[in-house]
């Protein structure tokens, strides 16, 4: 059965990890990558990632992209949402801290941002505006 705007909103901002999908190659499936998001309901989504990273150029490439997140417990339920690239910001503590916060615990999240910071590089962030939105719960 279909959500609700407000149970597919809320649904989606619960910390889920993604499943980003993007246009790559045209003679490959689309890439499907899991992922941290964060969204917050009636906003845009956005994630986080390398520029040069296959997915970053997939999604600069596009200009749009899909992301799922699922649970199976209580019940089997999704969320799926579409849309168009609005902008790309550079990274920086601030996002992420916000983002390593939504994922880990509190006494986790510096270390991961100075493991961002020293291991991974230059990240951006990518906002998408949900255009087109799919859900369900099968409980």
């Amino acid at each position: 059965m279909p959500l609700s705007k407000e149970e597919r909103e809320s649904f989606l901002a619960e910390p889920h990890i993604g499943a980003l999908s993007v246009a790559w190659r045209p003679d490959r499936a689309p890439l499907n990558i899991p992922l941290w998001y964060q969204y917050a309901p009636g906003g845009e989504l956005w994630i986080y990632t390398q520029p040069e990273s296959v997915k970053g150029k997939a999604i600069r490439a596009a200009g749009r992209f899909s992301l799922m997140a699922q649970r199976v417990q209580p019940t089997v339920r999704y969320v799926s949402v579409e849309g168009p690239v609005t902008r790309i910001e550079p990274g920086n503590p601030e996002l992420s801290r916000e983002i390593a916060a939504r994922y880990l615990p509190a006494e986790r999240v510096a270390e991961y941002v100075e493991f961002e910071r020293t291991q991974l590089g230059e990240m951006i962030a990518v906002h998408l505006r949900p255009e087109h939105w799919f859900s369900g719960d099968m409980g």
